[in-house]
């Protein structure tokens, strides 16, 4: 006789042993997604270091071939009224567009008009800026940093171009060369009249040219571009990007258009106390008020101003400090004020030295440090274990 075969018994999983598992892979996914976020931040990081690199060697590059640094030039003709000359800061070329043709972007460069504005009539006014309609919308991934999200906005009816990386102005709430004891001391600034132009500059608006000679401090010891976070473009809501007008003036500034108290350190004892009441100020601002909540900073690289092209070093990068301009007039950003360093990147942002070196500046710097790295011819002496 022969047994009944048993049959083997199929046992599968209880619902506490899938229970645990589940808990398992969600700590694995908990413990992975931080080192997965910090790599991927860290090829970000690399990248904007790269992008800023190739801004250094092409400025060297600039200077070598023209004895000079570039300057942001005034606009010269509107194309919709060729007997009259163009505006001054507002609708002038950036340093950056100078620098185009040393960053592998001649082909972009050759196919700007410099006869006429890069930006124009608010709103931008397609018929003034027809010649250069193309050129100043094409995205130039090299003024992009990877880290920061994309703009949410548009430009002449194009996606918002952009731009992360401002030509510094130093520790100087001006951008005007020509202003007396109140101009910029960095290696950038407006440089007045018209560049491959016959027509006269104002007599205000003209300055000289900066070189390697005026970088007394050192080239590598020199700010030549910083790092910022372009606006949220949403003037309903307040963000640390934001520039905001508190309708107040630094405590001991003076001259608001040519006091040598818009540069640092001689301004230094009020732009704390005034920056402070920036802080206060933004979340109250007037919210859908464009005079007093600003959103557009980084908006291009084409226009030669506060907030697009130029910015300056008067504190560290994400300092918790806003954007801010005086109560000096109205306009764009062609203002007086802080236009401040800031990155996505944890702990501070990206700078570009004269010559042409990239270090990271801490957000814990020193704002005396900050003044000093800013300075062409300041004299300090700044240890590299201050930043």
């Amino acid at each position: 006789m022969t047994k009944p075969s048993r049959r083997a018994s199929s046992r599968g999983f209880t619902l506490i042993e899938l229970l645990v598992v589940i808990a398992i892979i969600g700590v694995l996914i908990a413990l992975l997604l931080p080192a997965v976020q910090s790599a991927r931040e860290a090829a970000r990081r690399a990248q904007c270091t790269n992008n800023l690199k190739q801004l250094g060697l092409a400025l060297a590059n600039y200077e070598s071939a023209q004895k000079a640094y570039p300057g942001a030039y005034g606009g010269k003709r509107d194309i919709t009224n060729p007997t009259a000359k163009g505006w001054g800061t507002w609708g002038s070329w950036s340093p950056q567009s100078m620098l185009l043709p040393y960053m592998e972007q001649a082909p972009l460069y050759a196919s700007i008009n410099f006869n006429t504005v890069s930006t124009g009539n608010w709103p931008d006014n397609a018929a003034q800026l027809s010649p250069n309609t193309t050129s100043i919308t094409s995205q130039v991934s090299s003024f992009l940093c990877p880290s920061n999200p994309p703009i949410p906005s548009t430009f002449i009816g194009k996606t918002c171009v952009g731009n992360n990386y401002f030509a510094s102005v130093g520790p100087s709430m001006h951008w005007i060369g020509a202003n007396g004891s109140g101009a910029p001391t960095g290696p950038f600034c407006y440089a007045g009249g018209e560049a491959a132009t016959a027509i006269p500059p104002d007599s205000w608006d003209s300055s000289a040219p900066i070189g390697i000679s005026s970088i007394t401090d050192g080239t590598s010891n020199t700010i030549a571009f910083g790092e910022w976070r372009t606006g949220d473009f949403n003037e309903n809501k307040y963000s640390i990007t934001d520039v905001v007008d508190p309708s107040q003036d630094p405590p001991n500034i003076g001259d608001t258009w040519g006091g040598p108290n818009l540069n640092m350190p001689l301004g230094g004892p009020g732009l704390l106390p005034w920056l402070t009441t920036c802080a206060q100020f933004g979340p109250q601002a007037s919210l859908g008020n464009w005079s007093t909540n600003r959103s557009w900073l980084g908006k291009t690289w084409c226009q030669g101003m506060f907030g697009w092209s130029l910015g300056n070093t008067l504190v560290a990068p994400n300092s918790g400090y806003p954007n801010c301009k005086f109560n000096a007039g109205g306009g764009d950003f062609d203002i007086p004020g802080n236009y401040g360093m800031s990155s996505f990147h944890p702990g501070g942002g990206n700078i570009a030295m004269c010559d042409g070196s990239v270090r990271f500046l801490k957000a814990s710097t020193a704002k005396e440090v900050v003044w000093g790295l800013g300075t062409r011819a300041g004299g300090e002496v700044i240890s590299s274990d201050t930043f």
